[in-house]
């Protein structure tokens, strides 16, 4: 422990149970010292365990559709009532793609679906910040990070339309980083993390092989949950003040690599 958060307010959104990035950055960013709340959207608090992650980290849950801006206008009123002030940092961990759930081939997609993908996995930042903006719920030198894939550069095909949705999220981090470092100094950026076994990335078809691919291409092997919670973090603190509006990776190496000698004895084989 660094107390690199010590007296610092945040949202975060997105834990679902014990294996979600979200989750891990929550407890991590208690062990720092920072207070926060935690929001999902109504559904999701059904489905996870997120009452379990407040108690251990002494807040509360405010449930919050994020596509919806009247949701978001609560969720932020609520958090400062609660927090005693604005917040110091906002982590996005945020994504969904109807057509992924339900296996819908690249070339044969519901675009209703399809649109419904951006709107919950890349415009639900936007609309974070840009309600967040509005309230005036963000202190100067604020840091909101969302977390990425890339699948935004490359094509991975059973990541289909969450592709074009990471693609956005990115620009997002982008356009809205120069906004608000202008007026208050806030820094925005995306990580774009290794395959990771979450609740959402096991349920992308051939995960487990990727999954042994990627550990297989990266020097340092694929980045853990745990190991995300500490860049997240470190992005959250005075550490970091001068990165914004940049795609980190955070893969082991992964999007440097053209091929490795694991792959080449795997194919000698």
């Amino acid at each position: 422990m660094y107390n690199l958060l010590k007296g610092k307010k945040g949202i975060i959104t997105g834990a679902l149970d014990e294996n979600s990035i979200a989750w891990r950055v929550a407890l991590k960013a208690k062990e720092e010292g920072a207070s926060f709340i935690l929001t999902n959207a109504p559904i999701a608090l059904r489905m996870g365990k997120i009452k379990q992650l407040a108690d251990e980290c002494g807040t509360i849950v405010i449930p919050a559709d994020a596509t919806l801006i009247e949701d978001l206008e609560k969720m932020y009123q609520q958090s400062m009532e609660h927090l005693g002030g604005k917040v110091d940092f906002v982590l996005h961990s945020i994504g969904m793609s109807p057509n992924v759930r339900k296996d819908k081939p690249y070339n044969d997609l519901n675009y209703e679906w399809f649109l419904k993908a951006l709107d919950i996995s890349a415009l639900s930042f936007h609309k974070m910040m840009q309600v967040g903006e509005k309230l005036d719920a963000f202190n100067e030198q604020a840091s909101i990070v969302a977390l990425t894939y890339i699948a935004a550069q490359r094509t991975y095909p059973d990541y289909r339309d969450m592709a074009q949705a990471k693609s956005m999220l990115e620009s997002i981090a982008r356009s809205y980083g120069y906004v608000l470092g202008k007026s208050k100094k806030i820094r925005v950026n995306t990580i774009s993390q290794s395959p990771t076994p979450t609740t959402a990335g096991t349920g992308i078809s051939g995960f487990d092989v990727f999954l042994d691919y990627a550990e297989k291409m990266s020097p340092l092997g694929n980045a853990t949950a745990d190991e995300c919670a500490n860049y997240v973090v470190a992005l959250f603190s005075d550490l970091m003040s001068k990165v914004t509006m940049q795609n980190l990776y955070h893969d082991g190496g992964f999007s440097s690599m053209g091929i490795s000698e694991a792959i080449i004895e795997q194919f000698q084989k």
